[in-house]
């Protein structure tokens, strides 16, 4: 085989050149977004606070990010430079009003129809979470919210999580179905082995009363991930 034949010919570099352009344009978008994302928590937190952008960007550089000062007590922010009692009581109004506003009305039923629906409920408020959460949601047959349950706090196994206590509500209120929601504080959604154990268990012992288990979402920082769309624990 001759030199010639080895080097890659005009049209295989120009496929690779474009998706190196390509791939440095995706990662610039993504870094576009970062950087817009930082100005804007910047800006919210100049206005609300008095604090000039530099300084609230000083702030926000120290916590590690927006929705790191989210999860930070009231008093730990209030030792920042820049901040004090008073502007850390209206840092930590701001983070309760959005979780307010990410609520749905109460005025008419919250129907599910997808997992981005189950995420609408509940990711911003269990993203701030510093312990693991299990919570239950109750469905009637059009898949109409009836009940949310925290029916558990503290690191999700097969050997502390009681299915009775996760089904107990489900079987008073006669749900036709029932949705998991658990969050991982470390971030990352993606399901542990032992996340995929308990919904397998739970599913059983759900079915024995009738009862779906249509999903289980896991919540991370600002993610979600469907274990049913994964296909785990739903075989």
């Amino acid at each position: 085989m001759s030199a010639l034949d080895l080097q890659p010919s005009l049209f295989d570099q120009i496929i690779a050149d474009e998706y190196a352009q390509k791939t440095e344009e995706q990662q610039a978008l993504v870094h576009l977004g970062k950087d817009a994302q930082q100005l804007k928590a910047m800006e919210l937190l100049s206005i609300l606070t008095g604090m000039s952008r530099e300084q609230a960007g000083e702030v926000l550089k120290r916590a590690g990010g927006v929705l790191e000062l989210a999860r930070l007590p009231e008093q730990a922010i209030a030792t920042f430079p820049h901040v004090g009692p008073k502007r850390a009581e209206k840092i930590k109004a701001m983070t309760a009003w959005a979780e307010l506003v990410s609520q749905p009305a109460t005025d008419s039923p919250v129907q599910i129809r997808s997992p981005a629906d189950i995420a609408n409920l509940f990711l911003l408020e269990m993203s701030l979470l510093e312990r693991e959460q299990l919570r239950v949601i109750g469905l009637d047959t059009k898949n109409n919210v009836g009940f949310v349950d925290t029916v558990y706090s503290g690191s999700l196994n097969t050997t502390v999580v009681r299915i009775a206590e996760v089904l107990r509500m489900a079987v008073i209120m006669n749900c036709a179905s029932i949705i998991l929601v658990h969050n991982h504080p470390s971030g990352d959604p993606t399901p542990s082995p032992e996340d995929v154990k308990v919904t397998e268990m739970i599913k059983e012992a759900a079915g024995k009363f009738d009862i779906t288990v249509l999903d289980h979402l896991v919540i991370g920082k600002n993610r979600y991930m469907s274990l049913k769309e994964k296909g785990l624990g739903f075989s």
